[in-house]
């Protein structure tokens, strides 16, 4: 049977893949690449409390706000990068220095 211990254990190592992904990467695509990862290993968690408390439905509840939530953070991070994009011809952000003219 599956535990709370190893649903935690999965969580803690997507956060750990997503914290490596933002630290080591230069590429914005791949930064909210990371952020997404580590959102998902905080929403197995709320779902993985609330499974294994019966009392209440909390964590699934939270959850589903959190994946809207992350959903429409991707959409307007997206449109910012494809902006970014159009104007400076580069998705890097190191390499952009300057956001006004």
């Amino acid at each position: 049977m599956i535990t709370l211990n190893d649903f935690l254990m999965v969580s803690v190592v997507l956060f750990c893949i997503g914290l490596y992904i933002i630290l080591a990467k230069r590429n914005a695509i791949q930064v909210l690449i990371g952020i997404e990862l580590m959102l998902n290993a905080a929403i197995l968690n709320l779902v993985a409390f609330g499974r294994f408390d019966r009392a209440n439905n909390a964590g699934q509840v939270f959850a589903l706000f959190a994946i809207v939530l992350a959903a429409a953070t991707t959409a307007v991070a997206l449109a910012i990068v494809l902006n970014v994009y159009r104007r400076y011809k580069t998705i890097d952000p190191d390499q952009i220095n300057q956001l006004k003219d």
